[in-house]
């Protein structure tokens, strides 16, 4: 079997998760003896069976697909839907059912869950988001999460943490790292951040920077961490991690910590609590300098007595379930 991915978003233009989660997937799929290659746009002589599309593919592209004998698995992240409030998607599963008969529900890509052959969701939440608000058939949605590298691996339970509390998270407003910090230094509780940002002219980066740089008794800031094992080790030996955004799917730096035995902060939002549940603890996301600093230092005294959250799948572990997947959708290769 030959898999083809394809994304829409060039990975040159924006670092983030997403272009960790599809380069850990293909690594992993190749360990496991699938053969994957980069679909690529220009090579008309270019074959597969199965296009694995991360993002929402449009209309005529499942339709040439399928016209070619392809099969798409669809992996798109909800992040801004699954972070909204009950009325907010109340109110946008509503404008979808009322425009289905309309030209623009066909430019939105809505019918794309009813006509992928799979589409992957990270969390329960997320299938249910698929399921309730764009229609998807319940035996076609597929909950496989994110998996964490092998070099994330648990230190010693017993060990003797530091003092500080880390975020490893992109320097950006749905991020809240600003507000993170200056909450951090309102609560007197020692914070590393890593990250960087999409742009280093970027304005609010430079309010980030300006502030960390007169708070450095409180505020620790190297930049992003592009040593695996480096960022593992402070991990392992970080009083507790912390992930205050506005916005998520499933945070890979949320699992990787807590495949690390990390204590969990994390914002209060479905996606959080569908995946660790009481193992984490919340504050929530729209909170007010005050009130985070509040929670972050409830947080920080409890942290070496809070429960250690149970350990991610690894990527083989995920590759192993997606090849399972693509199987389901061929089933006439195997006949």
């Amino acid at each position: 079997m030959k898999v083809l991915f394809d994304h829409p978003s060039p990975f040159l233009l924006a670092h983030g998760g997403f272009q960790i989660q599809i380069e850990q997937t293909n690594l992993a799929l190749q360990r496991l003896g699938i053969d994957v290659e980069w679909l690529r746009w220009w090579d008309t002589s270019q074959t597969g069976e199965v296009i694995h599309y991360f993002g929402r593919a449009s209309h005529s592209y499942l339709d040439f697909a399928h016209a070619k004998g392809l099969k798409v698995v669809m992996a798109e992240l909800l992040t801004g839907l699954g972070s909204r409030g009950a009325v907010a998607r109340f109110a946008q599963r509503a404008v979808i059912q009322t425009l289905q008969r309309s030209s623009f529900f066909d430019r939105m890509n809505w019918r794309a869950y009813q006509r992928c052959d799979a589409a992957v969701a990270l969390t329960e939440w997320e299938a249910k988001l698929m399921r309730s608000v764009f229609n998807a058939p319940a035996e076609r949605v597929h909950v496989i999460p994110n998996g964490v590298e092998e070099v994330f691996t648990p230190g010693d339970p017993k060990g003797t943490r530091g003092p500080w509390l880390v975020c490893s998270a992109t320097i950006t407003e749905r991020k809240r790292v600003l507000e993170l910090v200056q909450s951090a230094v309102a609560a007197a509780t020692p914070l590393f951040v890593i990250g960087a940002p999409y742009a280093a002219d970027d304005p609010y980066f430079r309010r980030f920077r300006e502030f960390v740089a007169t708070h450095g008794d409180v505020v620790r800031f190297e930049g992003a961490v592009s040593n695996r094992a480096r960022l593992a080790e402070i991990y392992r030996e970080a009083r507790g991690f912390v992930l205050l955004s506005t916005m998520e799917s499933l945070s890979l730096s949320a699992l990787e910590a807590a495949a690390c035995g990390c204590p969990l902060l994390l914002s209060d939002l479905p996606w959080a609590r569908s995946v660790f549940a009481d193992q984490a603890a919340y504050c929530p996301a729209s909170a007010g300098r005050q009130a985070t600093a509040t929670c972050l230092r409830a947080f920080y005294d409890a942290a070496p007595s809070r429960p250690v959250p149970e350990r991610p799948e690894s990527w083989d572990q995920v590759a192993a379930r997606l090849a399972k997947l693509y199987t389901h959708v061929t089933p006439e290769l195997t006949r």
